[in-house]
């Protein structure tokens, strides 16, 4: 991997830890209807971000099967929603619930919300890693500003999770560096799938299609599944659908301007 790769890897892994760094900065708690907004902004993100950096590129690709070029896309979205709903099943994790308390599943209510934050940040990390293989193989459709795209919008809607992790842990009383070093590492799994999409470039540009749809299929799930729930309950939901227009628009511009 070349340098500019290895730096756009690492993008979205700094949004989620200046995410973290929010226990220096804020109070205890992160008030509801900012963390709606903040949710709202990230769901945005990631809609944008689905279509023009991965569904548009997997389209792209797949030009040379005429009036069949969807079929790549549609086939990879869909394993792509499938596959996060089953992991979902396989592996129960919290859904962001402010009215829940108290322990599910044996395990603390904070725990989990690490780890549905970390698991759901491999596949961000595997669209970059196919969005930068397809970069290097010179696949039609996808650029290298593209990918550097794709990684910044990623890393702005990282920041938010990032602070969503460490907050709730100060507020339980856990020292401030310990949580600001358990929000960095939920978001230490993006570069790892990032790098190891990479690696297996050869194995991925055959399916590159594919994959870039899977990835996106993946995207709009934690989307549908967990973020509009979060950001539409309860009140104040215009904050949050505005919130949601300006991160789509915001990710819209990155990818068209600079791809």
């Amino acid at each position: 991997m070349n340098t500019e790769t290895i730096l756009g890897i690492l993008i979205p892994f700094v949004g989620t830890s200046l995410g973290a760094a929010m226990v220096f900065v804020l109070k205890k708690e992160i008030s509801t209807n900012l963390q709606k907004i903040l949710t709202g902004f990230a769901a945005g993100v990631m809609v944008a971000a689905s279509f023009w950096s991965l569904l548009q590129p997997a389209l792209k690709s797949s030009e040379g099967l005429g009036r069949l070029s969807f079929v790549p896309a549609a086939v990879g979205f869909l394993c792509g929603v499938g596959f996060l709903l089953l992991l979902d099943v396989a592996v129960p994790h919290m859904h962001i619930d402010h009215q829940s308390e108290g322990p599910h599943v044996g395990l603390k209510r904070t725990t989990k919300l690490i780890f549905a934050v970390t698991l759901h940040n491999i596949p961000e990390g595997m669209a970059v890693g196919v969005v930068y293989a397809g970069w290097i193989a010179g696949e039609p459709g996808v650029t290298g500003m593209g990918a550097l795209a794709l990684a910044i919008g990623i890393a702005i809607q990282n920041f938010p999770e990032g602070a969503i992790v460490s907050m709730p842990l100060l507020a339980e009383g856990m020292p401030k560096k310990k949580t600001f070093w358990m929000g960095v590492l939920s978001g230490a799994v993006e570069p790892l799938a990032a790098a190891l999409t990479i690696l297996a470039a050869s194995a991925v540009v055959p399916v590159l299609p594919y994959l870039l749809a899977f990835a996106a299929g993946a995207m709009m799930y934690v989307v549908v599944e967990e973020l509009v729930p979060e950001m539409s309950s309860g009140s104040h939901t215009n904050l949050t659908t505005l919130a949601f227009a300006l991160g789509f628009t915001l990710m819209m511009g990155l990818d068209v301007g600079l791809g």
